[in-house]
């Protein structure tokens, strides 16, 4: 409106949405107006929250530039380095290095050179983002010069879930200061979300003050005895397996929990696992018989109600494949049997589990959200939001189950609705001779989906419930 004749473009939509939701417009780095604005913003930035001279920008993070020219490249770079000097003589560049691995067709060794030797060497960090699985360093000879951190991303919606690539973890930090010509200079942590996992992250934080790998299980035991303030053998025997299992994937490792239980059903869901279901089962067992001496703990019983939620996962994967056996071979009974346990039984105490300890309850998620407004209109907005980001994401299921969280509440209400849906259309169709039809099913469930989302149930954010005995309870019913 005011610069009517600037050279702005607008962008393509972003990864489900259209653009009501996406679509930024840039401005052309070349146009003159971009140092102006550039430079105006970052003074009054600095203005508001004063400055380390360091400053993050991602032009291009998902989203593929207008040329890939590499001359065009390195102008824009130099055009946004620039934009910040103005502002600030000391500015340094803070980039995630995530468009390299993301779009690799794009960013061809010609493109990632230009883009970062549009920045005077040592003037701009890169973010190796998910180095712990696809490091961009060794194909670029160390950012070409420019200085990078070596991060663990971990984690992508903050899902729960064990899993970590502790080998990956363990080497990988020394393995980039090694690299020939390394520009690396530090480590980091970059996790979409937080609260899960804690041993991964505990690990790696403890390599920045490292010269070399870890003796990771005695580390883990000692791990342990540091979490649960005493040491403890069953306690330790069960890391041990933790260790050697969820947390040791290896290969190019992407967890976003693809567990059957936070997915939306179908007859064609992914229950493959990276490690050995039983070391799970077992360290449940040994965590259980440790609670007599270690109850008293609050991280303890943190850790006894994870490990019993990864041992009801894989029992959902179970169930789920005897549903899908049952229906395909038409066997009624089986089908009924299995889906009956599913979905009135393990669900619903998975959820009376998780509903008794703070930290899994959907209710303090909930009230969490609602805290941060500054009115009662921007709480009932926020909560909406908190709702909407751990199931459909977008307002159509556009990003669905991304950000998926095991939580009281959320289990019972809308993993267990999901299934109990999925059951009785699996039933219906045996019982009337007609096929299945996943469109449909998905129709229908997006209702329900939808529903929770804008149901404005209440839900408790105070625990209810014996962690130990509910999880004893669970182990004598379903230890495989």
């Amino acid at each position: 409106r005011v610069f009517p004749r600037v050279n702005a473009t607008c962008l393509g939509g972003w990864s489900h949405f259209d653009c009501t939701y996406s679509c930024t417009y840039l401005l052309d780095p070349e146009d003159p107006m971009f140092q102006v604005i550039g430079t105006l913003f970052l003074k009054e930035l600095i203005k508001e929250f004063g400055t380390d001279h360091v400053y993050s920008a991602d032009t291009f993070n998902e989203m593929t530039p207008l040329s890939s020219d590499p001359a065009y490249l390195s102008r824009v770079s130099n055009a946004v380095f620039k934009s910040m000097t103005g502002a600030d003589p000391e500015a340094l560049w803070l980039m995630q290095g995530w468009l390299f691995q993301h779009q690799p067709e794009f960013w061809q060794p010609a493109q990632v050179r230009a883009l970062l030797h549009g920045v005077p060497l040592g003037r701009m960090i890169i973010l190796d983002l998910f180095a712990e699985s696809k490091p961009v360093y060794q194909w670029t000879e160390s950012f070409y010069g420019q200085p990078f951190i070596w991060c663990m991303l971990h984690n992508f919606g903050g899902n729960h879930g064990l899993f970590g690539t502790v080998e990956a973890i363990n080497h990988g930090p020394f393995a980039a200061r090694r690299f020939p010509n390394s520009t690396m200079v530090g480590t980091g942590l970059v996790p979409e979300g937080i609260e899960q996992n804690d041993m991964v992250y505990e690990l790696m934080n403890e390599l920045g003050w490292r010269q070399e790998p870890l003796d990771l299980p005695s580390w883990v035991t000692r791990y342990a005895e540091r979490r649960y303030g005493a040491p403890n053998a069953a306690a330790a025997s069960a890391w041990q397996l933790l260790l050697r299992s969820v947390y040791n994937c290896t290969g190019v490792c992407v967890n976003h929990n693809r567990s059957p239980l936070v997915r939306r059903p179908s007859l064609r869901m992914d229950t493959e696992l990276w490690y050995n279901a039983s070391d799970v089962y077992e360290a449940w067992r040994l965590l259980l018989s440790a609670g007599a001496e270690l109850g008293s703990s609050s991280t303890f019983r943190y850790d006894l109600v994870d490990v019993t939620r990864q041992a009801a996962q894989q029992l959902v994967s179970d169930y789920y494949l005897s549903i899908r056996r049952a229906f395909q071979s038409h066997a009624l009974p089986e089908l009924l049997t299995a889906g009956g346990v599913l979905v009135y039984d393990l669900l619903p105490e998975l959820d009376s589990l998780l509903s008794s300890h703070s930290l899994f309850l959907l209710g303090r998620w909930l009230e969490s959200a609602r805290a941060a407004a500054t009115s009662d209109r921007e709480a009932e907005q926020y909560e909406l939001n908190a709702r909407n980001q751990v199931t459909l994401w977008g307002p159509s299921g556009n990003i669905l189950d991304y950000a998926n969280k095991q939580l009281g509440g959320l289990v019972l209400d809308y993993y267990g609705v999901r299934w109990s849906l999925f059951v009785s259309a699996l039933v219906e169709s045996l019982n009337s001779g007609s096929p299945f039809h996943q469109d449909q099913f998905n129709q229908a469930v997006f209702q329900v989906e939808r529903g929770f989302v804008y149901n404005k149930k209440r839900y408790p954010a105070v625990p209810v419930g014996d962690t130990l005995e509910i999880s004893r309870k669970l182990f004598l019913k379903y230890y495989p």
